[in-house]
């Protein structure tokens, strides 16, 4: 599954990449039209909170519900049926690029206190921010789990 977000929908996209779904997130004041055409010419499915983009966009749109982030994204992985465990933190959280192990090199930009942890570290091949298994980490594994159970 492929998703392009509207800018209204940011920490889903987030929570999204998190699992490692390639979700694109719209900037800011992107015309309507432009994202219905980005969304079919890449095979996505457009998720927006407005209701005329979600007819324009027919079968390619998706009205999403819900106020918080975690009702949003068990309303998608209803309709869906999304693994929210598909393969976490395999993807950029910011850039939606696919994350690669991070070189001796690039561990050396790592607090010192952080190196010492267990890993894995990853860095984004595109804006180069690295990742670890800290607590934020935690947190979203925890989301994840949570709505992997919603879905059974």
């Amino acid at each position: 599954m492929r998703w392009l977000c509207d800018e209204m929908l940011g920490r889903l996209a987030r929570l999204l990449r998190a699992a490692g779904y390639d979700t694109l997130l719209a900037e800011g004041g992107t015309a309507d039209e432009r994202l219905l055409a980005q969304a079919r010419r890449e095979g996505r499915t457009l998720l927006t909170r407005d209701r005329r983009l979600t007819e324009a966009a027919g079968a390619d749109g998706f009205l999403v519900g819900g106020q918080s982030v975690v009702e949003q994204a068990q309303a998608l992985g209803t309709a869906f049926r999304i693994d929210w465990l598909h393969a976490p933190f395999t993807r950029c959280l910011v850039d939606n690029t696919v994350v690669r192990p991070a070189s001796a090199d690039e561990m050396v930009a790592l607090p010192p206190s952080i190196r010492g942890l267990p890993g894995p570290f990853n860095t984004c091949p595109c804006c180069g921010r690295l990742y670890w298994p800290g607590s934020h980490v935690r947190r979203l594994s925890m989301t994840l789990e949570r709505l992997s159970r919603h879905r059974l």
